[in-house]
């Protein structure tokens, strides 16, 4: 779904699974700039949003989510997995209800086998679930913003800023009355600065929450039964992840970033040493210079020297090995 905003000025597409909105709009640094300082907003209608009415919303997504959600105050955001039964990350969800609907936004393409899935589920509770990504686009306000929000629109509001549901039809007025847009590179350099893993891009087909810091975050530990429960509670009380999620500090002089999957090794032992992990997301901060996320094996000391590809990266722990 192509968004309306493609059409400002400067406006360059992004790619790969966030194509349908701005990468940039011609002014990188500027962009990140204005979203650390709590002005702009950023395009994320290519999100898929979903929503669930009914008496039995709360109970039922519950009984489904990694998250304690039975008794979810209105307005309070959440966010949850949902696992495979091994307890592998299948789909990312970031939640608030309204008092009457639960609405939530999920990564672009993943909508309709999440769907599918919670159709699967419905069984004789009290639930509807739709998809309404044709008729609501999400946008996002940064911390600190004093953007007014339209009358009616839901917002979920968290540490990072605000995600408001918007009717698609009202994105590009909103966008003349609050902008300038910042494009998602400016948003995905932010989030890689503060640690938050994001589903398809730190995840892979074998990642459970341990590695990636979301016990706490998406993860509740002391809630009922749920599909792949048994995985997170044995890894909590009894083991270790396998790897573990941490924060790059990369060499500036090179000129082009590590792509995704890139991968990691001892800088002693250079490329052809043993491959320590991957890059997940490499960015360009306009403070911190280039930055990134990886997956690396739990054991790989926390003072070692790391290479991506040719890239010299220093590592800071997010989650303890």
């Amino acid at each position: 779904m192509k968004s309306p905003l493609l059409s400002l000025p400067g406006a360059v597409p992004a790619e790969g699974v966030d194509e349908g909105v701005a990468a940039h709009y011609g002014e990188l640094f500027r962009e990140q700039r204005a979203l650390a300082d709590g002005t702009g907003f950023v395009d994320l209608s290519h999100r898929g949003v979903l929503t669930v009415t009914g008496s039995d919303r709360l109970s039922w997504l519950h009984l489904l989510i990694t998250q304690h959600v039975s008794e979810l105050p209105t307005g309070q955001a959440t966010e949850a997995l949902i696992l495979s039964a091994n307890g592998h990350i299948e789909h990312a969800l970031y939640l608030v209800d309204d008092g009457e609907t639960v609405w939530a936004h999920v990564e672009p393409g993943t909508q309709d086998a999440l769907m599918a899935y919670l159709e699967s589920m419905k069984f004789f509770y009290r639930v509807e679930v739709a998809d309404r990504t044709d008729e609501f686009a999400v946008v996002h306000l940064p911390a600190g913003s004093i953007a007014a929000v339209p009358d009616g629109v839901v917002v979920r509001e968290t540490a990072h800023g605000r995600d408001l549901f918007l009717p698609r039809m009202d994105l590009a007025s909103y966008a003349a009355e609050n902008g300038p847009a910042a494009g998602l590179l400016a948003y995905e350099a932010l989030r890689v600065e503060a640690h938050r893993p994001r589903l398809g891009f730190e995840t892979d087909h074998r990642t459970i929450p341990h590695e990636l810091g979301w016990i706490g975050t998406a993860v509740h530990l002391q809630k009922g039964c749920y599909r792949g429960q048994e995985t997170v509670a044995r890894v909590h009380n009894l083991g270790k992840p396998p790897r573990r999620l941490v924060f790059l500090h990369l060499d500036g002089s090179e000129v082009h970033l590590p792509a995704a999957g890139t991968p990691l090794h001892l800088a002693s032992e250079g490329a052809e040493g043993r491959k320590l992990g991957f890059v997940t997301t490499a960015v360009r901060h306009h403070e911190l210079g280039p930055i990134a996320l990886g997956l690396v094996k739990r054991n790989v000391p926390l003072d070692a020297e790391l290479i991506a590809g040719d890239t010299a990266a220093a590592q800071e722990v997010v989650v303890e090995p």
